[in-house]
């Protein structure tokens, strides 16, 4: 398949339907199927040939890739645009100047209304006063137009210097034009002097301060605007209201309200006049949390430890919702403490969050030894207050932090759970925050996926150790809840060790008994990547043992003549300290499954009414890997049952890749179904089988058996005749009583072959939309010869037989080719082999008169054969071209008009006064 350069291919959708494409493929062995589109996401479908989307959006429109391959030469693929059509509800809005603007454009009083709906494609739009259409030509004090910013999206209506009558009812039309059968839809609105924009009030506090596990409400209400705005609460950024909220108009209640829940609340009122009105408030849910202390040694002087006579800061951090009701105050040893000279309480500013309190004791002395508490609470009450006790003592010293003997570089394996700790001293005990240390300037995640993780003990538990943890961990002290000192850290090296990883994990290798093969195991990655040995078995015998070389990557092992022994499973093990890789190879004499070949023709005739046959045709996968095949297992079964039956089909020779192999199914009973499952046996066994579902189609062929076809177009199934798929347009069946001449009157037939009004006959339509060279092909049914010889035509041996082998056909039909725009009529042999051909035998050209005249042609087909019967249309109108009455019977034709033309050999063609050309293409295979 060749992708189109020159046109593009679209298909058209209305959004909301279902979407269905098919890819047809041929080739053989069977291709597979892999739909993909072209997006940003580069949205991959399911591996079939149908791709099926129900309720198509939008935003699914675009290119489809259809790719099929099978392993033989380079992909096919082909694209389809799909274009997914929809129109929104137009929405109008209003927009009002007053005289007194100083832009120019806004001199008089003048008002816009604006039109907008999405759609595809492009919308049209119409507006109207009442019922009349309002248009520039009509009434000079409007004006419409599109904004460039907005083409095809907006139209506005300006009422220029608005007068009396402008007040009234308007309507905007959108309209896509019917496409898909889209109907037009349609937004109204009143203008009147009463007409203003929306304005709003809030009947709630700003902020509104509220405790954990009450309900809020929250209230705004139209101040004005006409039409009456619609009232409706939003958050900010797009965040969703809470769900346990319920909204009714301008009212918004929030039963057991959280933390969470906190934030800025907007009241938006809109009637599409002007821009919507909005008014925000800020809802304050009363809590306090995180809160955490550090001393400071003596700030003036560089001291880490706390001494007698020198100064000692306390530090207290708390965050507080809302900060400003957050208050402080000290304790010491339970007793309320004030400020003074040498014990000073200091506070930083409440609009500071979070907010922190310091007590500065200057001087210390022995006496100031004890329990410090800091005591965060908010004014007006409602929450628990959070109270930090800090110890001041002799014993009160910096942290430090060590890492335990001999546990700066752990080894661990793969899986295992390890402890990295880090040992702190000082009183108060500090937090531990552990981090990865920096990895070629990049900061590597700790295992959880955070950048940091706080300890309380200093041990960093990991479970499930993977290779990807390996590196260096640093543990140091926090600033918090501890001493305000310079952090003190320590590293840890963590080595992971992991068994190799080895390729292939398993592989199937399929062999002739005496032939010779080798097997590699390739190392990919191992820690440690030393001492690595390998092993060799096949199932429990050992075969080999040895040591991979430093430089050394894999290891072979060479079986130089394959005996029955040797079938079975190999194993070779790659083995570290941390545990071992392994490669498995399974050693196999089963013959590869044979590759149904799909593009044959269906149903074969048999003169019984009640049973069919089918040709079942398949090439072998690999024939010359493994022992020659001696037989196929035939397995067959009726759809809908569960009995098989077996046959054996026996194999003389070789089978050479690519041989198409044939087998004739009998006594298949109309209309049922069947599973085949054919199985290759060699002298090792049965090979790997294959199965396929055969459908009966009573179209699918024909029987000339019986030396002759006749079909005259009386019926509406056209004896089988059906349209080819990939022609420009159809042929038309149609009686002259029923066909309507009235805008073509100079061509066509005014009776069917017969001289009958009431009969039918097939035409092609020349009239708009075709165009000049457009083709209509009209497809007969599959036939299959009557010839012994024929039965093997398909076989590759079948191609040099010679024409004298088969039987002969005469082709006959009726034809009317009246009108001075009369383009050709053609006529093909399409044969049906492993690759299907299409042979011209019959072809005319131009007006031959206001009668019908006949044309025969001989045939002689090789294999199972279709006619293919192609109009093609002049270069005007008055072309049409019918056909009538068409036979196929065996044997010469007898007594050929003079423009009919029998071929009987391909030879040495005569030339009549109408042109006969011999083309033989090949178009690949039937689909």
């Amino acid at each position: 398949m060749e992708e189109e350069r020159h046109t593009e291919r679209v298909y058209a959708i209305r959004e909301g339907e279902t979407l269905e494409l098919q890819c047809l493929v041929t080739g053989h062995p069977r291709p597979r199927v892999r739909w993909t589109k072209t997006d940003r996401q580069g949205e991959s479908y399911p591996h079939n040939e149908t791709l099926r989307i129900e309720t198509i959006s939008r935003h699914q429109g675009g290119r489809y890739y259809c790719k099929a391959e099978n392993g033989q030469g380079l992909p096919a693929i082909r694209s389809i645009r799909v274009d997914v059509y929809f129109l929104d509800d137009p929405v109008i809005t209003v927009h009002q100047s007053l005289g007194e603007a100083k832009e120019q454009f806004y001199f008089e009083r003048t008002v816009f209304l604006r039109c907008v709906s999405n759609s595809n494609p492009p919308v049209h739009y119409t507006w109207r006063r009442g019922r009349e259409v309002v248009s520039q030509s009509s009434d000079s004090g409007v004006e419409i137009y599109e904004p460039f910013f907005t083409q095809g999206e907006t139209k506005i209506l300006k009422l220029k210097n608005l007068r009396p009558q402008d007040y009234a009812d308007y309507t905007c039309i959108s309209s896509v034009r019917n496409v898909c059968s889209i109907e037009d839809k349609t937004a109204q609105f009143s203008l009147s002097n009463r007409t203003a924009p929306p304005s709003i009030k809030l009947l709630v506090d700003d902020p509104l301060v509220v405790n954990p596990g009450e309900t809020i409400t929250l209230v705004c209400a139209a101040a004005g605007g006409d039409p009456s705005p619609t009232l409706s609460w939003v958050r900010p950024g797009g965040e969703e209201l809470p769900k346990r909220s319920t909204a009714k108009g301008g009212t918004l209640s929030v039963p057991a309200v959280t933390t969470e829940d906190g934030g800025a609340y907007s009241c938006v009122a809109s009637n599409n006049v002007g821009n919507p009105a909005k008014k925000s408030t800020t809802v304050l849910v009363r809590g306090l949390r995180k809160g955490r202390f550090w001393i400071t040694p003596d700030p003036y002087h560089n001291d880490d430890n706390i001494q007698i006579g020198r100064e000692v800061k306390i530090s207290c951090q708390v965050q507080a919702t809302p900060p400003e009701e957050l208050q402080f105050s000290w304790l010491k040893n339970g007793r309320p403490l004030r400020s003074s000279e040498r014990m000073v309480i200091t506070h930083t500013d409440t609009d500071v969050s979070p907010g922190t309190t310091n007590l500065d004791i200057i001087d210390l002395k022995f006496t100031d030894f004890g329990t410090y508490t800091c005591v965060a609470s908010l004014r007006n009450g409602g929450i628990p207050e959070i109270s930090i006790d800090v110890n001041i003592s002799s014993t009160t010293v910096p942290p430090e932090l060590t890492v335990p003997r001999g546990r700066s570089h752990l080894i661990t394996q793969e899986g295992d759970t390890v402890d990295l700790q880090c040992l702190v001293s000082g009183k108060p005990k500090p937090i531990i925050l552990w981090s990865r240390a920096e990895e070629g300037g990049t900061a590597a995640l700790m295992p959880d996926g955070s950048a940091q993780v706080e300890s309380y003990d200093g041990v960093l538990r990991i479970s499930n150790v993977t290779r990807d943890m390996s590196g260096t961990y640093r543990c140091q002290t926090s600033q918090y809840n501890g001493f305000n000192v310079k952090p003190r850290e320590a590293t840890i090296q963590l080595v992971v060790q992991f068994p190799p990883t080895v390729e292939p994990v398993y592989m199937e290798v399929r062999q002739a008994l005496g032939r010779a093969f080798s097997l590699t195991c390739r190392l990919l990655r191992a820690h440690p990547a030393r001492l690595l040995r390998y092993e060799w078995k096949l199932g429990s015998r050992l075969l080999t043992v040895g040591q991979l070389g430093d430089q050394q990557d894999e290891t072979y092992y060479n079986v130089r003549a394959l005996n029955r022994e040797g079938y079975g499973e190999y194993t070779c093990d790659i083995t570290n300290e941390a545990g071992a890789g392994r490669c498995t190879f399974l050693i196999t004499g089963k013959a590869y499954a044979p590759e149904f070949y799909y593009d044959t023709y269906g149903a074969l005739w048999q003169n019984r009414p009640r049973v069919y046959g089918f040709k079942l045709q398949w090439t072998q996968m690999k024939p010359n890997i493994v022992d020659r095949i001696l037989a196929y297992r035939l397995g067959i079964r009726q759809m809908g049952q569960s009995r098989w039956w077996e046959q054996e089909i026996p194999i003389e020779g070789t089978i050479k890749n690519g041989e198409l192999l044939t087998y004739n199914l009998t006594e298949l009973v109309k209309p049922e179904s069947y599973l085949v499952r054919l199985t290759p046996i060699t002298r090792y066994g049965e090979g790997d089988a294959t199965e396929r579902i055969i459908t009966y189609s009573g179209t699918d062929c024909v029987c000339l058996c019986l030396g002759e076809f006749q079909c005259g177009f009386e019926d509406e199934a056209l004896c089988l005749f059906s349209q080819d798929k990939t022609d420009d347009f159809d042929w038309t069946r149609h009686s002259a009583a029923s066909r309507d001449t009235k805008y073509t009157p100079n061509t066509g037939p005014s009776s069917d072959h017969n001289g009958s009004k009431q009969g039918f006959y097939m035409y092609i339509e020349t009239s708009r939309p075709r165009l000049e060279g457009d083709k209509a092909r009209l497809l007969s049914p599959t036939f299959n010869t009557n010839s012994k010889t024929a039965s093997a035509s398909s076989s590759s041996s079948s191609s040099s037989s010679s024409v004298a082998n088969h039987p002969t056909y005469c082709f006959a039909f009726f034809y009317h080719m009246y009108g001075k725009h009369i383009g050709a009529l053609n006529v093909f042999l399409r044969q049906k082999g492993q690759t299907v051909t299409e042979t011209s035998v019959w072809s005319l050209n131009g007006n031959q008169g206001d009668r019908w005249r006949q044309a025969k042609v001989n045939i002689h087909p090789t294999s199972a054969f279709q006619m293919v019967i192609e109009g093609v249309r002049g270069s005007g109108i008055e072309g049409d071209i019918a056909i009538d009455d068409v036979t196929i019977e065996e044997g010469e034709c007898k007594n050929p008009p003079p423009n009919s033309e029998s071929l009987a050999s391909p030879s040495s063609p005569h030339i009549w006064q109408l042109s006969v050309t011999i083309i033989l293409a090949l178009i690949g295979r039937q689909r």
